[in-house]
Parts: structure tokens; C-alpha cells; sequence
């Protein structure tokens, strides 16, 4: 009898070590990739983010010195800093391999500042007439 129990655990422990040889590189995996499209996404969003910005800075530059427009737009997690210089939008966001950089290029003079908390914010964007100011 006892020597019937002895086979059946180490049958069980058998079992279950080959579950867990099995489980644990799928378990790996899956949480691999996960991260990878969760970074996808946040690039997604912050370049669309910028799209939107330049668009619209180029759209109310256009339109002339009174002209401003707000927009809303939501921040993702991850963004460690945004930079607004002369023609140029760049974003530093944080994924999985390191910082990234995801800019966008205006043909108008952009200056100014966004915050990065995450979040829905708005956006101001206003014409100076040689430049556009964006701010939230």
C-alpha cells in the first residue's frame, strides 16, 4: 500500500513540474508582449498628440493674429518631457527599450509649453502673428 502512494505522489509531482516547465516561458511570453503593444499604444497616442498640435498651430497661423482654437487631447502615462522650439514638437516618452523621441515638424514658428501629466487636457493654441503660442 505504501509503496502504491509513493508512486501516485511522485506521478502528481511529475505532473505538475511539467505544467510549470510549460506555464512559466508562456507566462514570460505573454507579459512580453503585452508590454510591447502597451508601448505601442502610448507612441500612437503622443504621435497623434503632436499631429494634432501641429495641425492646428499651422491652421490658426494661417487664419491670422486673433486666431486660437483649444483642443483636447488625452496624455498618456510614460511622457517624460515635451519640447517646443522654433518648427518643431518633440516628445520623450518612456517605453520598455528606453526613451523615445516622437517628433513632428510645423512650417510655422511654434513656441511654448504642454504639460505632462497624465490625463485629459486642453490645449490653447494661439496665433502671435510671426509665431504660434501653445500652452494648457
Amino acid at each position: 500500500m505504501r509503496k502504491k502512494n509513493a508512486q501516485v505522489s511522485m506521478e502528481y509531482v511529475i505532473i505538475v513540474g511539467f505544467i510549470l516547465v510549460i506555464m512559466i516561458p508562456l507566462i514570460l511570453i505573454f507579459y512580453e508582449h503585452i508590454s510591447s503593444t502597451n508601448d505601442q499604444v502610448i507612441t500612437s497616442q503622443v504621435d497623434k498628440i503632436a499631429k494634432k498640435v501641429v495641425d492646428s498651430a499651422e491652421s490658426v497661423y494661417y487664419l491670422g493674429e486673433p486666431s486660437k482654437t483649444r483642443i483636447k487631447v488625452y496624455m498618456p502615462e510614460n511622457v517624460e518631457n515635451v519640447t517646443i522650439y522654433d518648427k518643431e514638437i518633440v516628445f520623450k516618452v518612456k517605453t520598455g527599450s528606453g526613451l523615445t523621441d516622437i517628433s513632428q515638424i510645423s512650417s510655422v514658428n511654434i513656441s511654448g509649453d504642454i504639460a505632462i501629466t497624465p490625463g485629459i487636457r486642453y490645449i490653447n493654441i494661439e496665433s502671435k502673428g510671426d509665431h504660434v503660442c501653445v500652452s494648457t
